[in-house]
């Protein structure tokens, strides 16, 4: 016989296990839906030609709705930055640590998430030349960074066996978003674009992140 849970009990439970809760977990997804919709809309029409009524609309979602989410149109789109990294974590972590990071890293495109937001490929490359022109969302992009740094550092800080807060492992993290970051901003003004796996393949190649073993810092008594 299943014990009841109290109200207020399941967010509780949820943190202990480590997960969000089910109302958590639904609030990040209308977060998500609402990212996705501005995406869209900022890759097709642009960033001035959009407002909130569409970005909404498009969401399926009131005006009221969308500013509890989100305080503004270009805070938008912050939940899918961080959603990517997440889904890079996830990636990680269901790989041996023993793998060859940048065969990790190649994976992570290879899912049904990645394959679904770069199933048009001519509408990312939009978008990601709007963040990069639109002084408001490069502003946001560049102000999720820190998150982005926080999320993925622990997912390299288990692959290296070194702490955490390492120099190696905080070299390590900003390595693999600028290369994420520079890739995609190169692939997004190519007048003919190559294939973007292979564009971070020579980039984790030219890194050569797979060589880097981070190591613990000296004793003082060494």
């Amino acid at each position: 016989m299943k014990a009841k849970v109290k109200h207020g009990e399941e967010h509780t439970m949820s943190a202990a296990r480590g997960r969000p809760s089910l109302t958590e977990q639904r609030r990040l997804q209308t977060r998500l839906e609402i990212a996705e919709a501005a995406a869209a809309l900022f890759a097709d029409r642009g960033y001035e030609a959009t407002t909130v009524e569409d970005i909404a609309s498009a969401a399926g979602i009131s005006l009221r709705t969308f500013y509890r989410y989100s305080p503004t149109k270009e805070d938008a789109l912050t939940p899918l930055f961080a959603s990517s990294v997440g889904h890079l974590v996830d990636v990680l972590a269901a790989h041996p640590v023993d793998e060859p990071l940048s065969a990790a890293i190649e994976a992570s495109f290879g899912t049904a998430t990645a394959e679904r937001r770069l199933e048009d490929a001519a509408r990312a490359r939009r978008l990601v030349r709007v963040l990069g022109t639109v002084p408001v969302l490069k502003t946001r992009w560049l102000a999720a960074g820190r998150e982005m740094h926080e999320r993925l550092a622990p997912a390299l800080a288990s692959r290296a066996a070194a702490p955490v807060d390492s120099l190696e492992v905080r070299l390590m993290t900003t390595a693999v978003l600028d290369a994420f970051t520079v890739t995609m901003e190169y692939w997004a003004w190519q007048d003919e674009p190559e294939d973007l796996v292979d564009l971070m393949r020579r980039a984790l190649a030219f890194l050569r992140l797979d060589e880097l073993q981070a190591k613990p810092a000296p004793s003082a008594d060494n």
